[in-house]
């Protein structure tokens, strides 16, 4: 089965309903939707939930429509969703990268 991991802070949102969304930078895993998907804590590697995969798009960061934010967690400012980003996958990040936007359900 596939996995996702999430701070230990976002898989809390989700399990109170308040994330249907994650954006992911690398799809190392081939995300497609249907896909069922295990959820992982980051920090400890326990599964905390399992989903279906509803919708996948693309889009880069500095394009992200209203759409693309209903069921995500909200940054300050785009410097600070920048930052954030880079430190999670230990590269730079900017309105150029790439993302997918994935919506999902939990089962």
């Amino acid at each position: 089965m596939k996995t996702l991991k999430f701070r230990r802070d976002l898989s809390e949102l989700i399990l109170r309903g308040k994330k249907n969304s994650t954006w992911r930078l690398f799809d190392d895993k081939d995300l497609s939707m249907g896909d069922e998907v295990s959820f992982l804590v980051w920090e400890s590697g326990e599964e905390f939930a399992k989903a279906r995969l509803l919708d996948i798009k693309e889009s880069n960061l500095g394009g992200l429509t209203e759409e693309d934010w209903e069921g995500h967690e909200k940054f300050e400012t785009d410097e600070n969703m920048y930052i954030t980003y880079s430190e999670y996958y230990n590269c730079e990040v900017n309105k150029d990268s790439l993302i997918k936007i994935i919506k999902f359900k939990l089962i």
